[in-house]
């Protein structure tokens, strides 16, 4: 099974978070397909988001991931989705650190925008080309729960 992960630029400028994400990534049976930085333009990021375009968050996330580089990675796995979940913990940051103590969010996110992390749930060989070569297709079943069609759509085509 594939899914993406996306590590926030906040968490990218943070060497240990870096490091420690990758290090968790790998003790969980997870292996890094792929990955590649890559700089959003606010209009890249507005696309990207366009879903969450009428939530009050809207500006606040465009303006976080225009900032700087983030890294997007195809991550596999067996049920790398739920996996790459649970490794996030909730979006919540405040409530996190308190009921998952151990994720991703907790122990590098700042704010509910500032999460550290993003996680897709399905990725779909049509939409690769943006980021990565349809070539791996041929080698990991994808997994079949629709979720981010707008981050799938602008990652790959």
């Amino acid at each position: 099974m594939l899914t993406l992960a996306i590590l926030k630029p906040h968490c990218l400028k943070n060497p240990f978070a870096y490091e420690t994400v990758h290090r968790l990534l790998a003790a969980n049976g997870l292996k890094v397909v792929e990955k590649k930085r890559v700089q959003l333009s606010r209009a890249e990021a507005e696309q990207f988001y366009d879903e969450h375009r009428n939530k009050f968050f809207f500006r606040r996330l465009v303006s976080l991931m225009s900032s700087g580089p983030s890294e997007v990675m195809l991550v596999s796995g067996n049920d790398s989705i739920r996996h790459w979940r649970e490794l996030m913990g909730p979006t919540k940051v405040l409530k996190t650190v308190y009921t998952h103590p151990d994720c991703i969010r907790s122990r590098f996110g700042i704010t509910d925008t500032r999460n550290a992390v993003h996680g897709s749930g399905k990725l779909e060989p049509e939409l690769y080309p943006f980021a990565f070569t349809k070539s791996i297709t041929k080698y990991f079943i994808l997994d079949s729960e629709a979720s981010v069609a707008a981050e799938k759509k602008f990652f790959f085509g």
